[in-house]
C-alpha cells in the first residue's frame, strides 16, 4: 500500500521524485524519503509526515539535490509505526545498499534472527531493512553481484514486494523486483522511470512496462532494458505499452478535492462504463467477456463473487441484480475469508472478483484460489493491465477512469453499471427476463447518467442539513432489498472521511438491536423510495420518530407520506427500483464529503487509510 518512485537518466532526478510521489501519496502518507544519488554517494532524506512535509524538511537545509538517479517512497505503515526512522529509503548496516519496497515480508523475524546472529544490526522496526541487510549477507559470503544478490534473497522471502535497490558504488544501476504488489517501469530513450502507479511519470512519457509476478529488470544508464524470471535468471523480452490516461483525470481542476471531483464525475463515467456495450435503437447489449464465455454462463449453476470495502458493497448489489434477472443463485465473499478458508467451488461454477485497482492483494490470492479449484473466474476492474485484469479467464473494465480520492465513489457506480449489463445480457440469454423488461430495463439504463446529473443538484440541500448534524458522533443507515447495500456503503463513506461512527443495517432488522440506540440525538438516514418496500419503510420511519429520532430520508420526486413524517428530505429522480442504487448513492456520498468538509478533515486522505490494499 506504499508507493514507490524511481528514476534514471539525464534529467535531475529531484524534481521527478517530489512530483511522482505526490501523484502516489494516496499510496499511503505516513511517511516519505528520497535518495538521490551521485558518483560514490548518496544524498538521502525521510520524514514523518506527508510529501510536503519532507519538502519543507529538504528545503531547510538550503541545498540543491544535485544527481540524475534516484528513488523515493511514501508509506502506509505496516511494521514500525509512522516516524523518521521507519521511513523509507532503508540501508544495509554497511551503507552501501540503498532500498524502497512496498509489501510484506512474512518470514522476515526468522531471517531477521539469522542476521543478527551473523553480526547484523537493526535501527527500524521494517521488516523492509530486514531484506536489504539479507540481500547484503548473501552478497558478501557468496561474492554475488547485486543482481544475483537480490535474485537469491527474494526466492527466499515468503510475502509480497515490489522493490527497487541502488549499491552505492554503482549508482548508474537501479534493480527492481515484483511479486504481489503492482510495479510499472515508464521507458523513454536513455532513462526509465519506476512506479507503483504509471500516472506518477506520464508527464514525462506514455511507453510502459507492467511487470508481471515473478520478475526483476536491470536499469542501467546508457543501457537496454535487462529483463528477467526471479526464479531461475530466464531473459525475458519486455512487452511496452502505450498509457491512455488524460493528464487532466489527475488534477482536481476547479474542485478542492478529488473525492468532490469524482463524485460530479459519476454522470460521464457511468456513460463511458456504457459506451459500446449498451446500443438501445438495437436493443443489445454486448460484452465480450460474456459473448465469447456465453454457454458457460447460460449453464451456470451458482455464481461467487469476491471483493473487499467498497466493491463488496457493489457485489451484494449484484447478488440481488443477478439472482433476479438471471435466476441463478449467487453468494457474496469477502476475499479476505474466502481465500482463508476451504470453499466449495467446482469447476462449473462461476467466481467474479471486483477490484478498483485490480491489485487488491486478497481479491487477487482469492482469484488465484477460485482458478486452482477449476473455477471460470470473471474480472470486473478499473485499471487496464493490473493483476486482476492479466490473470482472469475473462473480464470488462469500468471505464471510470483514475479515482485518486481514498473514498471510492465513481469506481463504486461503474462496478454496479458493469454488474446490470452483466445481469440484463446473461437474463436474456437464459431466457428469465422478456422482451418487454428487458427493452425496458435497457431504456432506463440509457437515462441513468442523466439522471444521475440531476440527483448532484440535491448537493445544496445536503450542504444544509450537514450544518445541522456534523457534531454528531454517530449515525444510522437504513434501506430495504436492493438499497440495502447502499446503506451499508452509505455508512462506510461517512466513517471513511469523517471519522464518526456510523452503521448501515436493513430496515427491518433496526427492531432486532439497533432502535436501541434511537434518540432524540441519533440520526437516521433512511432510503424510502416509491417502488421498494414503500410501506414497511414507513412503518420503520414512524417507530424511529416515535423514539424521538431524527430521520433524514431520501425520497423520489412527488413523495408525500415520508415527506410529513422525515425531519429532512433529499429528492432524487424516479427509476426503477432495480437500478436504483446508482441513483440513491448519490446524496450518501455528498453527504459524506460535506460533513467531512466542515469538519476540516482530509477528504482524499483519511488517516490510517489508503487507496489500494496490496497488502494483507
Amino acid at each position: 500500500m506504499c508507493g514507490i518512485i524511481g528514476y534514471l537518466g539525464y534529467r535531475e532526478a529531484y524534481p521527478i521524485l517530489i512530483s511522482g510521489l505526490k501523484k502516489l501519496e494516496y499510496r499511503g502518507y505516513d511517511s516519505s524519503g528520497i535518495a538521490v544519488f551521485f558518483k560514490n554517494g548518496y544524498n538521502l532524506y525521510k520524514t514523518k509526515g506527508r510529501v510536503h512535509e519532507l519538502e519543507k524538511k529538504i528545503s531547510s537545509y538550503r541545498i540543491q539535490i544535485k544527481g540524475t538517479m534516484g528513488i523515493g517512497h511514501t508509506r502506509w505503515a505496516t511494521h514500525g509505526i509512522p516516524d523518521n526512522i521507519n521511513a523509507h529509503p532503508h540501508v544495509s548496516n554497511s551503507n552501501e545498499l540503498i532500498m524502497i519496497h512496498n509489501g510484506i515480508i512474512e518470514n522476515y523475524y526468522a531471517i531477521k534472527i539469522i542476521l543478527l546472529k551473523n553480526g547484523f544490526t537493526f535501527k527500524s522496526k521494517t521488516d523492509t531493512e530486514v531484506l536489504v541487510n539479507l540481500i547484503e549477507y548473501l552478497k558478501k559470503e557468496n561474492k554475488l553481484s547485486l543482481k544475483e544478490a537480490v535474485r537469491i534473497s527474494l526466492n527466499e522471502i515468503v510475502g509480497a514486494y515490489s522493490i527497487a535497490i541502488v549499491e552505492k558504488s554503482h549508482p548508474e544501476t537501479i534493480i527492481i523486483a515484483k511479486l504481489g504488489s503492482p510495479l510499472s517501469l515508464g521507458i523513454n530513450e536513455k532513462e526509465f522511470f519506476v512506479s507503483s502507479d504509471p500516472i506518477s511519470f506520464m508527464d514525462y512519457t506514455k511507453n510502459v512496462l507492467y511487470l508481471k509476478d515473478g520478475e526483476m529488470a536491470i536499469l542501467k544508464k546508457g543501457k537496454d532494458l535487462d529483463l528477467r524470471k526471479i526464479i531461475d535468471n530466464h531473459r525475458l523480452n519486455p512487452i511496452i505499452k502505450q498509457l491512455k490516461i488524460n493528464l487532466k483525470e489527475i488534477e482536481k481542476g476547479k474542485y478542492k478535492y478529488f473525492m468532490l471531483k469524482e463524485i460530479y464525475e459519476q454522470p460521464k463515467t457511468i456513460l463511458d462504463t456504457l459506451r459500446g456495450r449498451l446500443l438501445i435503437p438495437e436493443k443489445i447489449i454486448y460484452i465480450d467477456g460474456i459473448e465469447s464465455n456465453k454457454d458457460i454462463f447460460i449453464n451456470a449453476k451458482c455464481i461467487t463473487i469476491v471483493a473487499c470495502g467498497t466493491s463488496w458493497h457493489a457485489s451484494l448489489i449484484g447478488e440481488y441484480l443477478l439472482e433476479e434477472l438471471t435466476r441463478i443463485r449467487v453468494e457474496v465473499e469477502y476475499a479476505s475469508e474466502f481465500r482463508y478458508r476451504n470453499p466449495i467451488v467446482g469447476k462449473k461454477d462461476i467466481v467474479i472478483v471486483i477490484s478498483q485497482s485490480g491489485e487488491t492483494a486478497d481479491t487477487l490470492a482469492a482469484l488465484k484460489l477460485a482458478k486452482k479449484k477449476g473455477a471460470f473466474v470473471f474480472g470486473i476492474c478499473n485499471v487496464v493491465g493490473s493483476s486482476i485484469a492479466r490473470n482472469v479467464d475473462a473480464g470488462a473494465y469500468t471505464h471510470a477512469g483514475p479515482e485518486i480520492s481514498v473514498a471510492s465513489t465513481k469506481a463504486f457506480t461503474a462496478q454496479i453499471t458493469v454488474l446490470v449489463l452483466l445481469a440484463l445480457i446473461i437474463g436474456k440469454y437464459r431466457s428469465t427476463i422478456n422482451d418487454r423488461c428487458y427493452e425496458f430495463l435497457c431504456k432506463e439504463l440509457g437515462s441513468i447518467p442523466g439522471k444521475v446529473d440531476y440527483a448532484l443538484k440535491t448537493d445544496d440541500t445536503i450542504k444544509k442539513i450537514s450544518q445541522v448534524y456534523h457534531n454528531a458522533n454517530h449515525f444510522l443507515y437504513l434501506g430495504r432489498g436492493i438499497n440495502f447495500p447502499v446503506a451499508l456503503e452509505g455508512a462506510l463513506k461517512l466513517k471513511e472521511i469523517s471519522y464518526i461512527h456510523a452503521e448501515g443495517y436493513p430496515a427491518a432488522e433496526m427492531k432486532h438491536g439497533p432502535i436501541a440506540l434511537v434518540d432524540e440525538n441519533m440520526p437516521v438516514f433512511v432510503i424510502a423510495t416509491k417502488k421498494g418496500y414503500y410501506n414497511k419503510i414507513i412503518g420503520n420511519i414512524q417507530e424511529i420518530k416515535a423514539r424521538k429520532g431524527k430521520i433524514i430520508a431520501i425520497v423520489n420526486e412527488g413523495d408525500i407520506q415520508v415527506n410529513m413524517l422525515a425531519d429532512h428530505v433529499i429528492k432524487i429522480p424516479n427509476i426503477s427500483e432495480i437500478l436504483s442504487p446508482l441513483i440513491t448513492v448519490i446524496p450518501l456520498q455528498l453527504f459524506a464529503y460535506q460533513i467531512a468538509y466542515i469538519r476540516g478533515k482530509n477528504v482524499d486522505q483519511p488517516r490510517n487509510l489508503a487507496k489500494s490494499v496490496t497488502v494483507e
